[in-house]
């Protein structure tokens, strides 16, 4: 019996970066299915025997309330990733700590949340800048880091084991899309080679090149909830699909890498 094609489930007040894998999904063949609301779509469950497979694209907080109950199993990479990383590929001091403890910082620092946006990513004068205990868990984990510049930044879309395909999204700080500098995907290489098995099959690296032409890792990113910006949108969703599918598919290396 042939199984009906792939699911692709999509949020509510879709992105650039979504539509353009909506015509990717829907070119391949996949149902692409879009969602009105933070909840599991009308007409999509969970796949049994013989039915097709279901996949998201969707930021954390719509992927968080419908994954469970469509099976869907949700690959990043370890809050700390960036942080245990050798200086070598950061060009920076970074460290994963309580936010409570970065309470305490009192000089300029830039704070994210690993994989998510809690904690609005932004240069902060000093730790008492960050947002309160009133607001936040003082055990909530975030990555502090020295503060450094970008002549350029590019996002490469990982999957086993090789740069699947990359794009440049920014210039000195803003926008400016572009294809992939070929230096950027010869650093990507070099992250793998020093990094590919602390990282899920599939996953976004954004990586920067200073003033000085040196080369630095930026962060990691769920490839299920990262836009493509100027990369191959068939191969971007390639990416998007591994990072975003049935639990019951999941290698066992992956497995340690659910979200």
């Amino acid at each position: 019996m042939t199984r009906p094609p792939r699911t692709l489930v999509l949020p509510p007040r879709l992105t650039a970066s979504a539509r353009t894998l909506r015509a990717a999904a829907l070119r391949r063949g996949l149902h692409v299915v879009e969602a009105t609301a933070l909840a599991v779509p009308d007409g999509v469950a969970a796949p049994g025997d013989g039915e097709a497979a279901v996949h998201l694209h969707a930021g954390p907080s719509f992927a968080d309330a419908v994954a469970p109950a469509l099976g869907i199993a949700l690959l990043e990479a370890p809050p700390d990733w960036l942080a245990r990383l050798p200086r070598a590929l950061t060009r920076r001091d970074v460290r994963a700590m309580p936010i409570g403890d970065a309470y305490g910082l009192r000089r300029p620092v830039f704070v994210k949340s690993p994989n998510d946006k809690g904690i609005p990513a932004l240069v902060y004068a000093d730790g008492s800048r960050l947002p309160g205990p009133d607001a936040v868990d003082p055990a909530t984990v975030v990555l502090v880091s020295d503060v450094m510049t970008f002549a350029a930044e590019y996002r490469l879309h990982l999957l086993d084991g090789s740069v699947h395909t990359a794009g440049q999204y920014a210039e000195t700080g803003r926008l400016r899309l572009g294809p992939a500098h070929g230096d950027a995907l010869a650093f990507g290489r070099d992250v793998l080679a020093a990094a590919a098995d602390s990282l899920p099959s599939a996953v976004v690296v954004d990586v920067g090149r200073d003033d000085d032409g040196r080369w630095a890792v930026i962060e990691a990113n769920a490839a299920w909830a990262s836009g493509c910006y100027e990369a191959d949108p068939e191969r971007a969703l390639d990416t998007v699909l591994r990072s975003a599918g049935p639990r019951t598919e999941l290698s066992p290396h992956d497995r340690e890498f659910l979200r």
